[in-house]
Formats: C-alpha cells, structure tokens, sequence
C-alpha cells in the first residue's frame, strides 16, 4: 500500500504520530532493551553509541528509533536515503554537517552503490573521511577527521548487504517483527488521540488493526482515510463506518489492495500458477521487481497466499481460495 503522494499537510501529521521516547514507542520489546542498554552504556562512559543496523518489512518504526536515539543522546540527525546518495562526497558532506557529533541515519542501505559502501568503512572504523581535492595528475586524497557520529542504518533486506559493510555495525543488527493486533490497537488508540479525532470503539480499532498488514505505518495511514470519512458523513467512528470507508478504497479484510490481488491474478491466470521469475512477472504487471519484491511480496507470503521459491513465484492453494472468495 503506497502513501508516496502523500501531501506536505499528510507528512506533517505523520511526523505529529511519530513516537518521540521509549514510553510512547509502542511494541519491539527486546530491540528497545538492546538499545536502551547500548545507549545507557555508552552514555555513562562518555562516548557515543556503536553503529547499529535495524532490519526489517517497511512500516514497522526504523526510522522512528533512530530519531528517539537521536533524542536521548541529545544529538542532532542527519537523514539520507541509499538510492539518493550518488557520489562519495556526498557522504563526507552528510557527515561533516555533524560540526559537533551525532546520528547519520541511511535509509535503504542496501541499495548505496558499492563505491560510496566502500567510503563508509574508515568513517564507521575510525571516524575519518577522505576526499579527492584537485583533478587528473595534479588530484591528491586528504584525510579529515569527523566528530563523534553514529551511523544507523535501516533496510528491508538485510541479505543484500554485503559481509564487509554488515559487519562493521558493531552496535548490533536488530530485526523488527511485525505487530500483533494488540499492539496495533494500542497505537490506534494513541495515535486517535494525537489527532484529536472522536475515538474510535472498540471494535472499529479492531477492524482497521485486521486491514494494517500488522504495521504501524499503514495503521496510522488507514486511521487517518477513516477519520476523513466520517467527519464528511458526520459520523461517529464505528465498525460500519470502517468497513465502509476502507470498501470505498478497495481495501479488504485483509488489508489487500488491488494491486495485491493483480499480483495473485497475474500469476493465477497468466503463469497458471506458477513458478514465475520476477522479471517476467514485473514486465507482466508494468511494475518494477524491486516493487514488487519489497511493496507486494512480504506481505501476501506472510498471509500464505504466495510461495517464493528458487524456480520463482507461486500462487498457494490458500491464495487460490482468497481469489475465488472476492470475484
């Protein structure tokens, strides 16, 4: 489920949800321990924390825990996205902007070019930077030293990043989990009341808990689509006004779209089944495989509905049955 077109008001309120201590962070137990322990520790001696490297499905609240870390150290952040950074000096230009230490966040590391991954090692091994002053012959690499920083770093596919870079987070890997229900309702409830929204019952947080995918982002992203329909039809939010609000936005009772189910019927109908490779599949659908193996994917296997194997992509008996059950 995409929220990319989301408007500058829409990213406003969504950095008005974002949790900004360990009491309002919701879920992720053991990752906020480990973390909690890292940071106090580092604290007391005086030094910043390791590097740490969080991994995990889109939604889940990486980029929330590298904005709390940034908090509790007192420290500014400094965001980057991999895809965004395209040459190395804009690496040393990221950090450098940290005059007197703090957090570098990398988003979607896995997908930094492999020179610019190479440029990270001396500042993640001894917080220095080097850069090519000069051109052709006359071109000569001057080292700086950087303030204190700590590099977080956040992906959905841990298994893309090479050994050398993986290793060098020596503050630990951390990999957060879905959300249950119960923990998707109390973010509900928490974030209706950041929006000052009349409070959903019960059992409308439980009907949009059902259709969150168990991640927060998209929780919170439903909330709001349900709030906005019923302030238009003067209603207050209840199961009915869910139900009929997200049906509207053909988005079912498993919180699939229809770009989900165009996933399953393509691979149902056009390959028979399957095993189908992801750029056959991708080419099939005008979508990219990178898309659909980090938007589509993750969440029709973890519902059963399709099998990834060596031979590509399959449609399950289940996924069949779930077909059959919306035409």
């Amino acid at each position: 489920m995409s929220t990319s077109q989301e408007t500058p008001l829409e990213h406003s309120l969504d950095s008005l949800l974002r949790p900004k201590t360990w009491d309002d962070y919701i879920g992720q137990e053991k990752v906020k321990k480990n973390l909690d322990v890292l940071i106090s520790a580092a604290k007391q001696r005086g030094q910043m924390p390791e590097h740490i490297l969080l991994y995990g499905p889109a939604g889940l609240g990486k980029t929330t825990l590298a904005y709390i870390i940034g908090s509790i150290l007192g420290v500014p952040i400094q965001t980057a996205s991999g895809p965004m950074i395209e040459r190395v000096g804009d690496i040393a230009s990221l950090a450098s902007t940290l005059e007197n230490g703090g957090v570098l966040f990398i988003d979607e590391i896995h997908r930094l070019k492999k020179n610019i991954e190479e440029s990270l090692y001396p500042i993640m091994e001894s917080g220095t930077v080097s850069v090519m002053l000069g051109k052709g012959p006359a071109a000569q690499s001057v080292t700086f030293d950087l303030p204190p920083i700590v590099i977080i770093a956040a992906t959905t596919q841990a298994g893309k990043l090479s050994t050398p870079l993986r290793t060098r987070f020596s503050g630990g890997t951390l990999k957060l989990a879905p959300y249950s229900d119960g923990e998707i309702a109390q973010i509900l409830k928490r974030s209706a009341a950041v929006l000052e929204t009349s409070p959903p019952d019960d059992e409308a947080v439980r009907e949009i808990a059902k259709r969150s995918r168990n991640t927060p982002r998209i929780a919170n992203y439903l909330l709001k689509r349900v709030r906005d329909y019923a302030q238009v039809h003067e209603k207050d939010i209840s199961a009915d006004i869910v139900k009929q609000a997200l049906t509207e936005r053909d988005i079912d009772a498993y919180g699939l779209t229809n770009e989900d189910r165009s996933v399953l019927e393509t691979i149902n109908t056009v390959f028979n089944g399957g095993p189908v490779g992801i750029k056959a599949l991708a080419t099939t659908l005008s979508e990219d495989p990178e898309t659909i193996e980090e938007v589509y994917e993750p969440f029709l296997i973890q519902v059963g509905f399709l099998d990834r194997t060596p031979r590509g992509r399959s449609i399950t008996k289940k996924g069949v049955s779930y077909l059959r059950s919306v035409r």
